[in-house]
């Protein structure tokens, strides 16, 4: 049963190309995990809680934020379908460093971080498959301080934007993504309210984006980050 739940999870693309599936080996019957739900604006876990699992979302919309000494609050991320949250605790963190709230009704698989350590040593493909994941997460937190300096705020907005609908990744494109509240989005590229709605009605003008029973993103928004 297990042994084949692994062969399950990957498929032959072109006879070549093995790509493995991550929900798939993790929903076998071979990982200790626990599925948990959370509904609209409900925390995952907050900042300074006992780092001692990780998150794998099948379904939903999470927020990131970080809260400083003095009370302010800070966006630093916005992940979905297929990312994993809560990782820290792999690389030695005690304690969570920030707060995961949904955004929409989410679906996670929990994992203890040492069911976790023995996946990762046992089975070679998740592995390979979670560091490259890792390494990609990586090189996005560059991408975004490389933005937050040199691009303006309304390529930074439509970068997000793009991002958050997941363009140019290899899993399809969310061409409709819920409604995000402009507070969160000037959070996330560092403005203001102001500016977000100011840009919003201007892509909304353009065409590149579409308010139609959420937010509608369309592919020529990424005329906006590419002119210089």
């Amino acid at each position: 049963m297990k042994t084949d739940a692994r062969l399950k999870a990957k498929k032959i693309e072109n006879n070549e190309h093995i790509a493995f599936d991550v929900e798939l080996f993790l929903t076998s019957a071979g990982v200790a995990r626990t599925m948990m739900e959370f509904d609209k604006k409900e925390t995952l876990f907050s900042q300074g809680d006992p780092c001692n699992s990780i998150m794998y979302i099948q379904k939903g919309g999470v927020k990131i934020s970080v809260v400083s000494k003095t009370g302010k609050e800070a966006v630093v991320g916005m992940l979905g379908r297929n990312d994993f949250i809560g990782e820290g605790g792999l690389a030695g963190q005690h304690v969570r460093m920030a707060t995961a709230t949904a955004v929409t009704p989410v679906t996670v698989l929990t994992i203890e971080n040492k069911e976790m350590f023995r996946v990762l040593h046992s089975e070679s493909a998740f592995s390979d498959r979670f560091i490259t994941y890792m390494l990609q997460r990586n090189v996005r937190i560059e991408e975004d301080l490389i933005d937050q300096l040199f691009n303006s705020s309304e390529k930074r907005l439509a970068r997000t934007l793009l991002l958050l609908a997941r363009y140019g990744q290899q899993d399809k494109p969310h061409t409709v993504l819920p409604k995000i509240p402009q507070e969160t989005l000037a959070e996330m590229i560092g403005t203001t309210r102001s500016r977000v709605n100011f840009f919003m009605n201007k892509f909304k003008k353009m065409g590149f984006i579409k308010y139609n029973g959420g937010l509608q993103i369309n592919a020529s928004l990424l005329s906006v980050v590419l002119h210089d």
